[in-house]
């Protein structure tokens, strides 16, 4: 990891504290919060696989996450700083890679040996500057937008490195630009460089920029573009739009992205990703891929009922920036295990959620989800694969343990690609953030 993006964010941070003397603002908004989950999860591969592969991951753990926001100092601009230290202990791993069934999965880093580590940490700094309705940010990001979206689907949450500007200078209008460095995985206390899936190669630029406009109350409109140097570039439209609709509200969520090949990408096999398919052999190459959704939910009296399809067109998988330990991705198939992304594949999506708060039982939610894709293109002949999700969450409402929120998951995952086995997995997590500041 590069040290002068830090060395600045310090600088920053302490000519803000600084100021902060004469200044009350940054300490008078400041906010801190001690988040703790804790976090299990059971990975059941139910079929195939090789004799020296695990037939079951099953792995707990306890995170620590302090978040502090400062304010921002007093004037025409503000400075301020925010930091996020986190914390990741095993409770229960696998032994090490090879020895036995029971093997190290996802949550945490390996040693040399191949075990699991005992803990994890890293401490993450960010610079803020905002003048009128304009901040800048330089440190650590957590972005969530369609061509870039941290994932938090372990112990603790992937960041990157980077900079990025927001602005809503103009009413209804947010405008968004950025650039990132590096990447530190969700089971990593390290930053890195950026890369694509199945790739030798890797970049330390990925830049973006986008638009949210508020056309009218029940209209947003969504433009946004990314790029990861010599690997793809990515632009993206999107409308989304709720309806009135009897005694509930309708709502529709389209998308659409174009993702081509850049630079290297095109003719360096360093730089080639995972699936790709021009009817001959070959399963690494250029990015060339369309993707396009609809989603379509009504909500009444407590009920969510949704139904979708979303449709790939091109010779590669949908890509995406990827190091190999997970991703959250802005599509509707984005599923707990499976993401229904191959080239030519065709999915059909509905899913069903029930808030029981309807009927006096507040903090309890419910849902399942099911996801149908064919047509995914292999070298050996297209392919088929399915996913269903259940989910029960529960926060307590109030009382000395208003707050903590118990979540469970559960997925089935049936591919039908050579080489994947079938899998079922349960995630149990709870969830409790103490504030304070």
């Amino acid at each position: 990891m590069n040290t002068s993006p830090f060395a600045l964010v310090t600088a920053i941070g302490l000519l803000s504290l600084h100021t902060a003397a004469q200044a009350g603002g940054f300490i008078e908004d400041s906010k801190a919060t001690l988040s703790m989950r804790n976090f299990y999860i059971n990975s059941d591969y139910r079929s195939g696989g090789k004799a020296t592969d695990p037939s079951k991951v099953e792995e707990w753990g306890q995170a620590f996450i302090l978040n502090y926001q400062s304010g921002f100092t007093q004037g025409p601009v503000g400075f301020g700083v925010d930091a996020i230290g986190m914390l990741g202990l095993k409770l229960d791993s696998g032994s090490h890679i090879g020895k036995g069934s029971r093997q190290p999965g996802t949550m945490f880093p390996r040693e040399s040996d191949g075990a699991s580590t005992d803990d994890f940490s890293s401490l993450g700094l960010t610079a803020k500057v905002r003048m009128s309705r304009t901040e800048l940010r330089y440190g650590t990001l957590m972005p969530k937008l369609p061509v870039v979206n941290y994932n938090d689907g372990r112990l603790l949450p992937q960041t990157y490195e980077g900079g990025q500007i927001t602005s809503k200078e103009f009413d209804n209008l947010t405008l968004i630009a950025g650039q990132i460095e590096h990447v530190k995985d969700r089971n990593s206390s390290n930053y890195e460089s950026i890369s694509i899936a199945g790739s030798k190669a890797d970049s330390n630029q990925f830049r973006y920029a986008g638009a949210d406009y508020q056309l009218t109350k029940n209209l947003t409109l969504q433009y946004y573009y990314g790029s990861l140097g010599d690997f793809y570039k990515q632009h993206f439209l999107g409308a989304l739009h709720s309806q009135p609709l009897g005694s509930g509200v309708l709502k529709t969520d389209l998308r659409y992205f174009d993702s081509r090949s850049d630079g290297a990408n095109g003719h360096e096999p360093a730089y080639y990703a995972n699936g790709y398919y021009d009817g001959g052999s070959a399963v690494k190459g250029k990015i060339d891929n369309r993707l396009y959704s609809a989603m379509f939910s009504y909500s009444v009296a407590g009920h969510t009922l949704g139904a979708g399809y979303q449709g790939l067109e091109g010779n590669s998988d949908f890509p995406y920036l990827e190091q190999g330990n997970g991703k959250t991705l802005y599509t509707i198939t984005n599923a707990q295990i499976g993401k229904f992304i191959h080239a030519g594949e065709d999915t059909w999506h509905v899913r069903y959620a029930y808030n029981f708060g309807n009927v006096g039982v507040q903090g309890l939610n419910a849902g399942v989800a099911y996801w149908h894709g064919d047509n995914a293109r292999y070298q050996t002949g297209d392919r088929s694969e399915w996913e269903r999700d259940l989910t029960v969450s529960y926060t307590v409402p109030r009382g000395v343990l208003k707050g903590v929120g118990l979540t469970v998951r559960n997925a089935m995952y049936r591919p039908g690609f050579p080489g994947q086995r079938d899998q079922d997995e349960t995630r149990v997590i709870i969830n409790y953030s103490i504030p304070l500041l």
